[in-house]
C-alpha cells in the first residue's frame, strides 16, 4: 500500500511548482467557502474588469492611449450599469411582483387542462393526484412569494447592503481597470521566479476562460434581445422580465433553458389559451432556442470551452452546492480551470521504488 502511494506521489507530486499550485488552490477554495458571500462583489468586479480590460486593449490597437482607453471603456460600462439600475430594474421588479400575484390564477387555469389527463390515462393518473400536485406547487409558490417579500424593500439591512454593493462594484472595477499592470505585478511578486508550470496554466486558463466569458456576455445579450423582440412583437405580457430570464438562462447550460421555459409557457397559455397566438409564440421561442444551440453556441465557443456535457452538469451541481448562485454562475469557468490544471499537470515516468 505504501509503495503504491509512494509511486503515485513520485509521479504527480515531485515537482515543487505542483505543490505550490495545490497550496494556492487549496487556500483559494477555503477562502471562497469561508468568505464566499463577502467576496462575491470582489469576484464580480474582477470579472467585469477583465471584460473591460479586453475592450481597452482593443482600443489600444487603434493607437488610443491607455488612460484614455480605460476612461472610455469605463464610462461606457458606467452608463450601461446605471441604465440597468435606474431604468431596467424597476420594470423587471414591477413585472416580477405582478407575475407572482397572478401565478396562482395561471396554475388554476392550467389545472383544468390537466384534468383531461386522467381521462386518457386513468390507470396512471387521477383527479386527486393532479389536485395534490397543484396544491403542492401553490404551497411552494406561496413560500417563494414570502421569500421574495422578505428580500424586498421592507428588508432594510438587505437594501443597505445592496446599495453598498452597487456603489462598491463600479468603484472596484475602476481601480482594477486603471491599476491592472500594478496589481498583476504585485501579485507576481509573491510567486517564485521559476514558475513555468504556473505560467502554462495561467495562459491556458486566460485563453479559455477569457473566450468563454466574452462569448457568454455576447450570448446573453443576443438571446435576451432577440427574445424580447419576439415577445414584444406578439404583445406578450411580462416581455421584459421573461426576456431577461431567458437571456440569463444561458449562463446555466441545459438546466437553465428547461427552467425558464416553464414560466414562458404558463404566461403564454394564461394570456391566449390554446390557440394560434400561443402556437406561434412557442414556435418563435423554439426557433430562438434552436438558433442559440445549433448556431450561436458553436460559433462563440468553438475554441473556448471543450467540456463534456456530463462534466458541465456535474460542475454545476458541485459548485452550485458549495457556493449557491455564484457557484452556478462560475461553474463552467471553474471546471475549465480544473481541466487546464489536469492537462498541464507535470508528471514523471514511473521508476523503481525500493
Amino acid at each position: 500500500m505504501f509503495t503504491v502511494i509512494k509511486k503515485w506521489s513520485q509521479r504527480y507530486l515531485s515537482d515543487p511548482q505542483a505543490i505550490l499550485l495545490l497550496i494556492l488552490l487549496g487556500s483559494s477554495l477555503l477562502l471562497i467557502l469561508w468568505m464566499g458571500k463577502v467576496l462575491a462583489p470582489v469576484i464580480a468586479s474582477i470579472v467585469i474588469a477583465y471584460l473591460l480590460q479586453w475592450l481597452a486593449n482593443k482600443l489600444r490597437i487603434w493607437k488610443v492611449p491607455r488612460l484614455a482607453a480605460v476612461l472610455l471603456v469605463y464610462m461606457a460600462f458606467l452608463g450601461i450599469f446605471l441604465s440597468a439600475i435606474l431604468i431596467l430594474w424597476p420594470i423587471i421588479w414591477d413585472q416580477l411582483t405582478r407575475l407572482f400575484e397572478e401565478f396562482p390564477s395561471m396554475i388554476t387555469s392550467f389545472q383544468h387542462y390537466l384534468y383531461l389527463l386522467p381521462q386518457q390515462f386513468p390507470e396512471y393518473l387521477t383527479k386527486e393526484t393532479i389536485d395534490g400536485w397543484v396544491a403542492s406547487f401553490l404551497l411552494q409558490l406561496k413560500l417563494s412569494g414570502k421569500t421574495l417579500f422578505a428580500i424586498s424593500l421592507a428588508s432594510v439591512p438587505s437594501v443597505i447592503a445592496l446599495i453598498v454593493y452597487l456603489f462598491l462594484v463600479p468603484l472596484m472595477v475602476f481601480f482594477l481597470l486603471k491599476d491592472y499592470p500594478l496589481i498583476l505585478s504585485w501579485f507576481k511578486g509573491f510567486l517564485p521566479k521559476d514558475r513555468k508550470f504556473l505560467s502554462t496554466i495561467g495562459q491556458n486558463v486566460h485563453q479559455q476562460i477569457g473566450n468563454y466569458i466574452l462569448g457568454k456576455v455576447a450570448e446573453v445579450f443576443i438571446v435576451g434581445l432577440s427574445t424580447f423582440l419576439a415577445f414584444y412583437f406578439f404583445n406578450m405580457r411580462y416581455a421584459t422580465l421573461l426576456a431577461v430570464m431567458v437571456g440569463l438562462s444561458v449562463l446555466i447550460p441545459y438546466i437553465g433553458a428547461v427552467i425558464v421555459t416553464i414560466p414562458v409557457i404558463l404566461v403564454a397559455f394564461f394570456q391566449w389559451g390554446i390557440g394560434q397566438e400561443f402556437a406561434y409564440l412557442l414556435i418563435a421561442y423554439a426557433v430562438i432556442q434552436a438558433i442559440d444551440g445549433v448556431i450561436l453556441v458553436p460559433l462563440l465557443f468553438a475554441e473556448a470551452v471543450n467540456l463534456h456535457p456530463l462534466a458541465i452538469i456535474i460542475a454545476i451541481l458541485i459548485f452550485g452546492g458549495w457556493w449557491g448562485f455564484w457557484g452556478v454562475f462560475f461553474a463552467i469557468p471553474l471546471a475549465t480551470l480544473v481541466k487546464a490544471i489536469i492537462e498541464a499537470w507535470p508528471t514523471r515516468p514511473l521508476g523503481r521504488v525500493s
